[in-house]
């Protein structure tokens, strides 16, 4: 879980462009409003949707203008509210937005959600016609829906909290005892575990810094007496470090995980941040170990790409009853795409089982794992999207 800032929490980040979107999901548009935009919608202090008369089924478009003193959330739903078509988020007022979507026959609202709580919901509208491609609607996801998927991860985080302490002690006794060739094998086995818990690093503060930060952004870097944990340690058993020099390391990162695991039970997942993260892990596996920044010498990125992977997987278990019924083939796709990727990595070792470095792969084996992650991360981009928190109707 590489951090581009040492000493800060890695922040989610989204990309917000209609390509990342899947197509079976949402239109989401916003920006500045064009001239040619279409009819103005208001959404006011006593409706949602004035103006807003379509007929015929088909591509539609139009601005939204939010007259009231609250900014306000809009969805384009089914006269049941069982499905939302399109949205538009974050509507201030005096900032017009368009929405555009292809609706297909039936009965449409609008549902506008205010930031002081207050909901309204436009008369039902009949839609008549054909259209060759429309929108397909998605059920709303409330964001209680989100509350199993989260309690799910926090289980699986605690069972392996464990496990990273034991391997934790195991490093720290190699160096210990001098035995600094064990060491070298023993860290990777406790650094992957640490790895695989992807999803947690923004509930685990400060302690994802001290255990698994590197030297960017240091004043001294590499030499930066501030810099600790798994990259400071792996710097020093493959830089030719004393074992004096690296018992202390390894004695505070057992402290450090141990104070993660005391803080974690009253630490907060935010229940948007787990669809993001179903994305966040592989592009920041893409962004880090691909390129070999933030290896200090083991040589061991393409071991922690692997062990990325597994935590990717295990987040999408926890998705995967709501991924379902939004988009029905997405979960074999992804299990596709993550089989793919698993099967490249088992063939980027040498004969003896060694992983090899990235800047060592052929050409073959180089443009092989790009596509296959390049493809998986198309497909896990759009489950953000998909599972955003949307109210019913």
């Amino acid at each position: 879980m590489t951090d581009p800032s040492p000493r800060a929490r890695r922040l989610p980040f989204r990309i917000l462009a209609a390509a990342a979107v899947c197509a079976a999901a949402l239109a989401l548009l916003g920006g500045a409003v064009p001239a040619s935009a279409g009819p103005v919608v208001t959404v006011g202090e006593g409706d949602c949707g004035s103006g807003w008369t379509p007929a015929a089924a088909g591509p539609q478009s139009f601005q939204l203008s939010d007259t009231a003193r609250d900014p306000a959330e809009v969805y384009l739903v089914s006269a049941d509210g069982g499905e939302v078509y399109a949205e538009v988020l974050s509507l201030l007022p005096g900032v017009p937005r368009t929405l555009a979507t292809a609706l297909g026959p039936g009965r449409y609202a609008l549902r506008c959600v205010f930031t002081d709580g207050t909901v309204r919901t436009s008369p039902v509208r009949g839609l008549t016609g054909a259209v060759a491609d429309p929108v397909r609607g998605i059920p709303p996801l409330p964001d209680l829906d989100l509350a199993g998927p989260v309690n799910a991860y926090r289980r699986y985080v605690d069972a392996a909290l464990p496990g990273l302490l034991a391997a934790g002690r195991v490093l720290d006794a190699d160096v210990r005892a001098g035995d600094l060739t064990r060491a070298r094998a023993d860290w990777l086995t406790a650094h992957l575990d640490y790895e695989r818990l992807g999803a947690a690093y923004n509930s685990f503060g400060d302690f994802d810094a001290a255990i698994d930060g590197t030297a960017d952004g240091l004043p001294l870097g590499t030499a930066d007496p501030s810099w600790t944990g798994f990259h400071r340690i792996e710097y020093g058993l493959w830089h030719g470090q004393s074992a004096s020099v690296l018992r202390v390391l390894t004695h505070r990162l057992v402290g450090s995980v141990q104070g993660m695991i005391a803080d974690f039970p009253s630490a907060d997942i935010d229940p948007g941040d787990l669809p993001l993260r179903s994305h966040e892990i592989l592009e920041n596996a893409l962004q880090f170990q691909l390129t070999g920044s933030s290896d200090y010498g083991s040589g061991t990125a393409l071991a922690t790409l692997r062990a990325n992977v597994q935590g990717t997987v295990a987040v999408l278990a926890t998705l995967t009853g709501l991924i379902a019924p939004r988009d029905p083939g997405l979960t074999g796709r992804l299990d596709s795409g993550l089989t793919a990727l698993d099967r490249d990595l088992d063939a980027d070792r040498t004969p003896a089982g060694a992983w090899i470095p990235p800047a060592a792969l052929t050409l073959t084996q180089r443009q092989r794992l790009d596509s296959d992650l390049g493809g998986l991360l198309e497909q896990l981009s759009t489950v953000p999207d998909l599972l955003q928190g949307r109210p019913n109707a």
